[in-house]
């Protein structure tokens, strides 16, 4: 027989609680390339949401003070920088990004002379196949405007 599980989902929401508000950082020395990025672009995110509420509430709401035109994009800022922060630590989500890390060092990359071949390959052959449905497509208008005697656009 397999364990039963006992935990409830109370337990797990606080566990989620508990883990948000921790400071120290998950297995510090894996994965922090991935992680960092990740981080980054979530603070990326919220700087930008912040921005965006800033402007729309200098620009609509008029009535609203100044303080809180300020202090609203501010907190949603520093929540965003905290919550990026913790995320990424959070022990699923980092364990992710760690396995994220690892296959990303089995890829092998290719040199710079043989992704500029594929890329001529596959850019030639894009215009070829533009060439060839052109044809094709012309070839069939003309076809159809003669057995069906109308005009074909």
């Amino acid at each position: 027989m397999g364990k039963e599980k006992t935990a409830t989902s109370d337990s797990g929401m606080w566990q989620f609680t508990h883990e948000l508000f921790r400071t120290e950082i998950y297995k510090r020395s894996q994965g922090r390339i991935v992680r960092q990025i990740t981080c980054l672009s979530i603070w990326v995110a919220c700087a930008l949401a912040a921005w965006q509420m800033h402007v729309y509430m200098m620009a609509i709401w008029a009535e609203v003070p100044l303080a809180v035109k300020y202090f609203v994009p501010l907190a949603v800022l520093l929540a965003g920088i905290w919550l990026g922060y913790r995320i990424v630590n959070l022990p699923s989500f980092a364990d992710f990004l760690i396995a994220v890390e690892a296959e990303m060092n089995k890829v092998s990359w290719p040199s710079r002379t043989e992704l500029v071949r594929a890329s001529m390959v596959v850019i030639v052959l894009m215009f070829g196949l533009t060439i060839v449905l052109f044809f094709y497509d012309t070839f069939l208008a003309w076809v159809l405007s003669k057995v069906l005697q109308v005009t074909v656009i």
